[in-house]
């Protein structure tokens, strides 16, 4: 497991951003490729990694349902989307 990956979903973390997201797709890319820094003939597969893995894991935090955090806060989506909690 990557230890220096946070958890980005609520009640962890109320704000994710869409560094956030990023940051945990490089550091995945980055621990499954072996690579910290790709070298250049790979930086493009690695680039595309890191992008679909953050657009997974957007999708993933934008589909969970967190039960039990009914407050009235609002929710800021990695896209920038915000929503109330009813």
């Amino acid at each position: 497991m990557c230890r220096s990956i946070k958890t980005l979903r609520e009640p962890f973390t109320d704000d994710v951003t869409a560094d956030d997201v990023h940051a945990a797709a490089l550091q995945y890319v980055r621990k499954i490729s072996g690579f910290r820094a790709p070298a250049a003939h790979n930086r493009a597969v690695f680039d595309a990694a890191v992008e679909a893995v953050a657009a997974a894991t957007t999708a993933l935090l934008d589909g969970l349902e967190v039960r039990g955090q009914h407050d009235g806060r609002t929710h800021t989506h990695a896209d920038g989307r915000t929503h109330a909690h009813a």
